[in-house]
């Protein structure tokens, strides 16, 4: 087996009812003064967010809660949040939402535990994050795994930048996770889900590494596709659900946790890629990774054909002895996959325009640094590969 550290914090609370348990856990992580982030007012209309502060009240936790966060979270209103938080005193940050909402509040955590410190420089690692505040979660997107993953993005709208940062103070120290609090979501937003618990998987799956040999690893990513391939089918007919949302919802947090790709080198270029039309044109994160998924795996699977067959053979159960028509075959069933799902799989099906060939070089500056870097290790993308996949993807 290939070498690898695993280290995997957050305290995970399962099940029905229980963000009933809010109160207790952040007691249990010395929380004393909550600050709620949430996002556009769904947590308000269902009654969660009432249900919650109540369990924060019944532990005598003072807590106060501000929203407003928007798909694609910006570094705008995560600065304005941070500074509420810094006048509230907040020694603890709750999250309340998807993964907006929790990216925000990681952000919010950051922030207010370095008050004097420019935070985009922080965001940008230019400036080394050394403390933060903690964070839990109350879970009611499946999707991003930000709910157990070390990372969370922000867009800088003024320069049309959406950038990540890594770090293990972004691991929550809790994550409450009640799959009945999904079922008021619109469909496309579980829609987009099932895509980025697929993508999360994958961009670990398929990796640059000379040779694997961490099969478990292999079978439990290989796992977590085929049981979102199937829970995904029947939420996208059925969002209530309780197995099928139950299935994707725990899907979600172990495709970003770091436990699928323990050993490999990451290929993460569909979501650096997608960032860059989240960031132009406020693209649905998943609708971002449907749109070029396709186009990336026809660009580089030659580089790693076996790879691309193993998929095809082992997720989708493609027979076929002949590695270039498996991985091809591969390709094309997540391609349908995604068709079936209603998601876009190019520009036009996303409301993107067809695009200049002088915006598709804009599109490419910030996932390899204007020209000057490579983008993932499948193949060392440069600038003008990644125009050549968005002019795939353009039309």
């Amino acid at each position: 087996m290939l070498s690898f550290e695993q280290h995997t914090p957050t305290k995970v609370v399962f099940g029905k009812d229980t963000e009933m348990q809010v109160g207790k856990l952040v007691k249990e992580f010395g929380g004393t003064r909550v600050f709620i982030v949430y996002g556009g007012g769904s947590v308000v209309r269902s009654g969660l967010l009432d249900r919650v502060v109540k369990q924060l009240e019944a532990e005598d936790i003072i807590c106060r809660a501000s929203g407003g966060v928007k798909p694609n979270p910006t570094l705008a209103k995560a600065k304005e949040l941070i500074a509420e938080s810094i006048a509230f005193g907040a020694d603890f940050i709750l999250a309340v939402g998807g993964g907006s909402a929790i990216d925000t509040g990681k952000a919010v955590a950051h922030g207010t535990a370095n008050p004097d410190k420019d935070f985009w420089e922080l965001w940008l690692k230019k400036i080394p994050l050394t403390k933060s505040l903690p964070i839990g979660c109350v879970l009611t997107l499946s999707a991003t795994g930000t709910e157990m993953s070390n990372s969370a993005v922000l867009t800088n709208e003024e320069i049309h930048s959406k950038k990540g940062l890594s770090t293990p103070f972004n691991r929550p120290a809790f994550s409450i996770m009640n799959p009945e609090l999904t079922y008021t979501l619109p469909d496309y937003q579980v829609r987009c889900g099932i895509v980025d618990i697929m993508m999360h998987t994958m961009d670990r799956y398929f990796c640059g590494s000379a040779g694997w040999g961490n099969e478990l690893t292999d079978q439990i990513a290989e796992s977590v596709l085929r049981v979102t391939i199937a829970a995904g089918r029947v939420a996208a007919k059925n969002k209530c659900d309780y197995d099928a949302m139950s299935e994707l919802m725990w899907a979600g947090s172990l495709s970003h946790n770091g436990l699928t790709g323990l050993g490999g080198i990451r290929d993460f270029s569909t979501h650096g890629l997608g960032h860059s039309l989240s960031a132009w044109f406020d693209t649905a994160h998943g609708a971002s990774l449907s749109v070029l998924w396709g186009w990336f795996a026809e660009y580089v699977w030659r580089e790693i054909p076996s790879r691309f067959a193993r998929y095809a053979r082992n997720v989708w159960g493609i027979v076929e002895e002949d590695d270039e028509k498996a991985a091809l075959a591969g390709i094309k069933a997540t391609v349908d996959y995604f068709k079936e799902l209603e998601m876009p799989t190019c520009f036009s099906e996303a409301d993107i325009p067809v695009q200049s060939e002088e915006m598709l070089a804009t599109l490419a500056d910030a996932p390899t640094a204007n020209g000057t870097g490579t983008l993932g290790s499948i193949k060392k993308l440069t600038k003008a590969d990644a125009i050549e996949i968005y002019r795939m993807a353009n039309h």
